[in-house]
């Protein structure tokens, strides 16, 4: 899930490149790759004829820019989806925009296809699902490669509307420099809650420039964006494969657009029913329950650092009252960061440090015994990475998060979730949720209306469904997908130990099950869970 402090799958939805420097981006093109084969069922291979469905058009063409060079683009087939900004559908009582499918505003979303490896590939094909929200489908091609998504079926990237190689473009880049230069202020101090909301009407202007209508950028758009997608495309029946975010407009889009999904397999499980600050609350506290376990599990962690659980309590307390301050240099920024390490920025360090959970317990025992730096460090090579600057769609963030959770979910209702999860926290953090930061303030400012009530609907189906979730998962809880998947009737909920959000992007294990599922969503196979082990972790001298 992304955020204000968090980007999706940055990875893994924000985060082992979140703790690491990251090489600069540079923009690429390619040319769409010439068929080599006909797909089964289709007269040529999809996404190389130009079709029009209703209000829709696909036209294949150039691969899109990415802020990474990706070599595999090289193979694609590409083009763009041409969609209204505003559907007639859902156009809203009183709504003075003409809805695009009557000579309103078109939105471009560009499509990249690789084609699978086998030369024998199924009919149905995979689509991608990008996590965030706000981050870019294209982007993720090298992580779902690596993980063989297209061993036998070609994979289908779309951005979403908003992202980075969609147009318009809603990244604000001035809202990524704001998060790096938070690191040095009291988190949780009103002045800092002000120079958040500044930060959002800044961006709003910029959308507004570009003449967006901010109220379209959501799940019920989106999915119907995937739907024309699939029409224009040919394609009777695809699959669907969302991470993190990727899962919550699953879920809505197997409500709202049915036909056609043959079985969704969804990766660090978001609920729509159910997202919001009070979840990502209980995420935290079971994504650092299962490493606190693993450590108090494993006697040589055990010993070195016993009672890691209570001495990290007791520091987000001591913290709170009293922050440290701190100056690091990263390889990533020219100039020294100063870091003021409050609760809250330890807390969020922890929820993203999940994804190298081997450095965890060292990094903790220093800070107790008053060495900040190794925290300090990452926290800071995390907000000044060239990969977290400008990357994000965060008129799309603010899309999904001001109209489908802030007006369904109170700041009463985020400081009881903050409660019942960390009991001991003091309340001046638990307005303040794990990766949303002053999100009603900001959501004030966005001003975008609420969207219909049934968009946090939960989702039943009989669709085949693989939930997957890790047991280190800070940012969506590892509960998540048991309880998407209570009303899924035809579906298998497996929790992969030992891993942080988005275990697809870092687990062999996981990759094998959702390959196997898309072969057989009946009968995933499961059997490598029985050889996981746990994370050697470093036992300083």
């Amino acid at each position: 899930m992304s955020s204000r402090t968090t980007s999706s799958r940055r990875p893994a939805r924000r985060l082992t490149a979140a703790l690491a420097a990251a090489t600069s981006g540079a923009l690429i093109g390619c040319v769409a790759a010439t068929p080599a084969r006909a797909e089964a069922g289709h007269d040529v291979p999809i996404g190389t004829v130009a079709r029009t469905v209703g209000d829709a058009r696909f036209e294949p063409g150039p691969c899109p820019r990415t802020a990474d060079p990706i070599p595999e683009l090289g193979r694609a087939r590409c083009g763009t989806l041409t969609v209204p900004e505003k559907r007639a559908a859902n156009t809203g009582p009183g709504d003075p925009r003409v809805a695009g499918g009557h000579g309103g505003r078109r939105i471009t979303l560009s499509v990249a296809i690789m084609p699978a490896e086998s030369g024998t590939p199924a009919p149905d094909p995979i689509v991608w699902f990008a996590g965030g929200p706000g981050d870019d489908a294209v982007s993720e091609i090298p992580m779902a490669l690596a993980g063989n998504l297209n061993r036998d079926r070609d994979v289908v990237f779309m951005s979403q509307r908003g992202t980075y190689s969609a147009t318009p473009e809603l990244t604000c880049p001035n809202i990524d420099r704001f998060n790096a230069r938070a690191l040095g202020l009291v988190s949780n101090a009103p002045s800092t809650g002000r120079l958040y909301v500044e930060a959002t009407r800044e961006c709003r202007d910029r959308v507004a420039a570009q003449g967006a209508n901010r109220s379209t950028y959501n799940d019920i758009e989106s999915s119907a964006d995937y739907d024309a997608l699939r029409r224009t495309l040919g394609v009777k029946k695809w699959n669907v494969f969302g991470i993190s975010y990727g899962t919550h407009l699953a879920l809505n889009y197997m409500r709202l657009h049915p036909k056609g999904i043959r079985s969704v397999g969804i990766d660090g499980v978001l609920p729509p029913s159910i997202a919001g600050g009070a979840v990502t609350w209980k995420a935290a506290r079971e994504g650092f329950d299962g490493l606190f376990k693993a450590c108090a599990d494993q006697p040589a962690c055990n010993t070195r650092y016993p009672n890691l659980k209570a001495t990290f309590l007791r520091l987000v307390s001591a913290l709170e009252a009293n922050p440290i301050t701190t100056t690091v240099t990263v390889p990533v920024h020219p100039d020294p960061v100063k870091v003021v390490l409050d609760g809250s920025n330890l807390v969020a360090w922890l929820t993203s440090a999940t994804h190298v959970a081997e450095g965890v317990p060292r990094s903790i025992d220093e800070l107790a015994h008053g060495n900040p730096q190794r925290i300090a460090e990452q926290l800071a090579g995390g907000k000044y990475s060239p990969q977290a600057i400008g990357r994000v769609a965060h008129g799309l963030v603010y899309g999904i998060f001001c109209s489908q959770w802030t007006p369904y979910e109170s700041r009463a209702d985020v400081i009881r979730g903050g409660r019942r999860a960390f009991p001991s926290f003091p309340r001046s953090m638990l307005a303040n949720a794990p990766q949303l930061a002053w999100l009603h303030d900001d959501c004030r400012a966005w001003d975008v209306p609420p969207a219909p009530p049934s968009v946090r609907d939960v989702t039943r189906s009989d669709i085949p469904t693989l939930a997957l979730s890790g047991g280190f998962d800070a940012q969506t809880a590892p509960s998540n997908g048991a309880y998407a998947a209570r009303t899924l009737s035809r579906s298998t909920a497996v929790t992969i130990p030992y891993v942080a959000h988005v275990v697809f992007a870092d687990s062999p294990c996981a990759q094998q099950i959702t390959t196997s599922f898309f072969d057989h969503p009946s009968t995933p196979d499961t059997s490598c869970l029985a050889g996981l082990q746990p994370p050697q972790f470093d036992i300083a001298p």
